[in-house]
């Protein structure tokens, strides 16, 4: 299965980077940087609500109706005469969702590793958002995941499927380092770039994220 950094590489990723530059006035290079570090915290931060029963049976009935993949069937339109604001409140919401009370300081950590002010990054954030449960409605349709038992295993495989190198980069700085079930080290440790250590940039975020 390709995973979700592979799908960026793609002619629908291609399509999907021009059509959110030009949405939110940002260079393509600058909004590949954003989606290629936030698609992966969304999604483990997906897999990690899709843990519980109530959060799997959830994102399956988002999935099964609202998200089943249908807006990628024509992404020209969607991007054609500026993105519906339908659409970015439906972004808006999904990101409330599954990042929480953590959205404001994932969009900053974002922002500093990419360079852009946080109000652009979250402006990106909300377009990419319903493509991304877009994306995840298609492939439940195509492994045929109709139950909550079947949404974890598939979050699993899209961060699984990404090559080697991209793993190395950004899955493994995505897992929780000390098992705390904290987003921080997923955060810091992915966008930031940096070792687990709660020093400088790190600790302050990790001073935010803790309850």
């Amino acid at each position: 299965m390709a995973g979700t950094l592979d799908v960026l590489n793609s002619d629908l990723g291609k399509t999907i980077i021009s059509g959110v530059a030009g949405q939110t006035n940002q260079s393509q290079n600058k909004t590949q940087d954003v989606l290629t570090m936030a698609l992966p915290v969304l999604m483990q931060a997906m897999k990690r609500n899709a843990s519980t029963p109530q959060g799997a049976e959830g994102l399956m009935s988002a999935l099964s109706n609202k998200h089943d993949g249908s807006i990628l069937d024509n992404l020209g339109g969607l991007f054609g005469g500026g993105v519906d604001s339908n659409v970015l409140d439906d972004g808006n919401k999904i990101l409330g969702h599954v990042l929480g009370g953590k959205q404001q300081h994932v969009e900053n950590a974002l922002s500093a590793k990419a360079g852009l002010d946080s109000g652009s990054v979250a402006q990106i954030l909300k377009v990419a958002a319903p493509i991304l449960m877009g994306i995840l409605g298609n492939q439940a349709k195509k492994q045929n995941v109709n139950n909550s038992s079947g949404i974890e295993s598939l979050l699993g495989g899209l961060l699984k499927g990404n090559s080697p190198q991209q793993e190395q980069s950004f899955l493994e700085s995505i897992l929780d380092a000390d098992g705390d079930g904290s987003v921080i080290d997923d955060v810091a440790g992915m966008v930031l770039g940096g070792s687990k250590k709660k020093s400088g940039l790190g600790g302050m975020l990790g001073g935010l994220f803790k309850k």
